[in-house]
C-alpha cells in the first residue's frame, strides 16, 4: 500500500514540476529530466520511472501554455500550436484554446500508449529497417513542407527554410574535425565546435523577439485586452468533425516519436501540415481556428508513447528527453534493447501503467483549474516581460551548466530575428524548422553516402525510400498549388 501511495505521489509530483518547466520559457522536459536525474539514485527503479515519466508528459504538455497565451513556445514541439493558439488568445479565446489542447494533448498520449502496448514488435521491426537513407528522405520531407506553412509566400518559406539548415551546419565536422563556416577567430572556434545550441536559439527566436515586439509598443495597459478571456467558451463541440484530424495526427506523433531523433517539432510540423492539406478551409489555417491546435497538440503528446518504441525495444532513445532517460536505466544496471521486454516484464508493465496515469494526472491538474492558470494574461506585460527576459537569460545559461556564449547566441538570435520580421526578409517558423532538422540531414546524407561508396543512387533504389519520394513530390505539389490559388486569389 505504501508503495502504491509513493509512486502515486512520484506521478503527482513529476507532472507538477513538468508542467511548470513546460510552461516557462527556457525550460524544458529534457532539462527537467536531467535535473532530477540525479535525485533517483537512491530510489528504486520503478518509483524513478514515475517521478521521470511525469517529468516528461507534463513538460510536453506544459508548453502549450506560453505557446497559446504569449505566443512563446514552452517546447520545441509546441511551435505550430502559436499559429493559432495565439491569435485564439488575442480574441480573448484563452481559455477555449488552452482546454482544446489540454483535451487533444490526453487524447495523443492515450492512443499512442495503446499503440505502444499492443504494437510495440511490429512497429520496431518496421523502425529497424529505416537506415540512414530513409531517414534523410523523412528530414527532406519534413522541409518540404515548410512551404505550406508560409502562407502564399513559397519561395521566402523555402528560403528561410533551409537558411535554418545552413544556421545548423555551422561547427565541426565531425569525420575530419575541422571547423566550418566559421570566422577565424578562436573564441567563436571553440565555442561554436558542436555549433549553435538548439536551447538559446529557441529562446532568442521566439521569446526575446516578443519582448522587443512589446517593447516597440510600450506594453501599454490597452494592449493587455488580448490577454483576458470572455470570448467563446470551450465545450465538446469544439472536437465535433475532429475525428478524422485527430487520429491521423495521433499516428503521426506516434510515427515520428517512432523514428529516432526527428523530434517533437516534425512531428506537430507534420501533423499540422496534414490537417491543412485535408481542411476544407485551409485559408483559416493561421488564424485561430481549433483545427491547428488539436492537430499540434494530439501529435506531440503521442509522441511521447512513440519516443519509447525504439528506446526500449532498439536501445536507441527517440528523442533527446528519452536519451535523458537511458541515464536512469544504466544507473539502475539495466539494458534496453530488444530483449527488455522479455527480460523485465514487471518493469514493461510499470512504463505503461506510468504512461497512462501521467496523461490522467495531466489532465486533471491542467484542464479544471486552467481558468487560475490562465491568469496569467490578466498581470501587466511590463511585470511579466522583465520576468520572462530573466528567465530566459537564465535558461540560456544554464543549458550546457553555465556558459555564458548561449547568452549571447540567444541575445543575437533574437535581435537578428526581431530584424529581418520587422523588414519581411525571413519567416522565423520555418527558419527554426530548418535550424532543427538541419543537423541531422547532414549527418544522415553523410552515413548514406558512406555506405554506398559515394553513389547517389542509394536515395533511389530502397522500397520505403519510393514511398517516401512520393510523398515528397506530392507535398512540393501541394505547396505549388496552394501558392498559386493564394496569388490568383488575391489578384481576384
Amino acid at each position: 500500500m505504501f508503495t502504491i501511495l509513493a509512486q502515486f505521489l512520484m506521478a503527482v509530483v513529476g507532472v507538477a514540476v513538468g508542467i511548470v518547466f513546460g510552461a516557462l520559457p527556457g525550460m524544458t522536459a529534457t532539462m527537467a529530466i536531467a535535473i532530477f536525474l540525479p535525485l533517483t539514485y537512491s530510489y528504486s527503479l520503478e518509483l524513478s520511472l514515475y517521478l521521470l515519466i511525469g517529468l516528461y508528459v507534463g513538460g510536453i504538455s506544459g508548453g502549450l501554455i506560453p505557446a497559446i497565451l504569449i505566443n512563446i513556445p514552452g517546447t520545441p514541439s509546441s511551435i505550430c500550436t502559436t499559429f493559432d493558439g495565439y491569435p485564439m488568445a488575442r480574441r480573448n479565446e484563452g481559455e477555449r484554446a488552452l482546454k482544446i489542447g489540454i483535451v487533444s494533448s490526453l487524447i495523443g498520449g492515450m492512443i499512442s500508449l495503446v499503440i505502444l502496448y499492443f504494437f510495440t514488435p511490429p512497429l520496431a521491426k518496421i523502425a529497424i529497417r529505416f537506415s540512414s537513407v530513409e531517414k534523410f528522405l523523412i528530414i527532406v520531407f519534413a522541409l518540404t513542407i515548410i512551404a505550406a506553412l508560409s502562407k502564399g509566400s513559397m519561395i521566402k518559406g523555402v528560403f528561410s527554410g533551409f537558411f535554418g539548415v545552413l544556421l545548423a551546419l555551422i561547427g565541426q565536422f565531425a569525420d575530419n574535425n575541422k571547423m566550418r563556416m566559421v570566422p577565424d577567430f578562436q573564441y567563436l572556434k571553440v565555442n561554436l565546435r558542436s555549433g549553435f545550441e538548439l536551447l538559446p536559439v529557441l529562446i532568442g527566436v521566439f521569446a526575446i523577439i516578443q519582448v522587443f515586439q512589446e517593447a516597440e509598443t510600450g506594453m501599454k495597459d490597452a494592449d493587455s485586452a488580448e490577454w483576458k478571456t470572455g470570448g467563446q467558451k470551450f465545450s465538446m463541440k469544439d472536437f465535433s468533425g475532429q475525428m478524422v484530424n485527430v487520429i491521423r495526427s495521433a499516428f503521426l506523433g506516434t510515427f515520428v516519436g517512432l523514428l529516432p531523433g526527428v523530434g517533437g517539432s516534425a512531428a506537430s510540423l507534420l501533423s499540422y501540415s496534414q490537417a491543412k492539406n485535408f481542411s476544407k478551409h485551409p485559408e483559416k489555417f493561421g488564424t485561430g481556428i481549433p483545427d491547428g491546435v488539436i492537430a499540434c497538440e494530439t501529435s506531440n503528446n503521442a509522441m511521447t508513447g512513440g519516443a519509447f518504441i525504439p528506446l526500449l525495444s532498439l536501445g536507441i532513445p527517440g528523442d533527446s528527453t528519452t536519451a535523458v532517460l537511458v541515464g536512469a536505466f544504466m544507473l539502475q544496471g539495466i539494458q534496453v534493447g530488444p530483449l527488455f521486454i522479455s527480460n523485465n516484464p514487471e518493469l514493461w508493465k510499470t512504463i505503461i501503467f506510468a504512461l497512462a496515469l501521467c496523461n490522467i494526472l495531466m489532465f486533471v491538474m491542467m484542464f479544471y483549474p486552467i481558468k487560475y492558470v490562465a491568469k496569467i494574461i490578466n498581470f501587466p506585460k511590463a511585470r511579466i516581460f522583465p520576468v520572462i527576459l530573466l528567465m530566459c537569460i537564465v535558461g540560456a545559461y544554464a543549458g550546457r551548466s553555465g556558459n555564458m556564449f548561449d547568452v549571447w547566441t540567444m541575445l543575437i538570435f533574437g535581435v537578428f530575428a526581431y530584424i529581418v520580421t520587422k523588414i519581411k526578409l525571413i519567416s522565423i517558423p520555418p527558419m527554426f524548422i530548418g535550424f532543427i532538422l538541419g543537423r541531422d540531414l547532414e549527418k544522415y546524407f553523410v552515413d548514406s553516402i558512406k555506405g554506398s561508396g559515394g553513389s547517389l543512387m542509394c536515395f533511389f533504389t530502397r522500397p520505403i525510400g519510393w514511398v517516401i519520394w512520393l510523398l515528397i513530390f506530392a507535398s512540393i505539389g501541394w505547396a505549388v498549388y496552394d501558392n498559386l490559388r493564394g496569388n490568383k486569389s488575391k489578384v481576384d
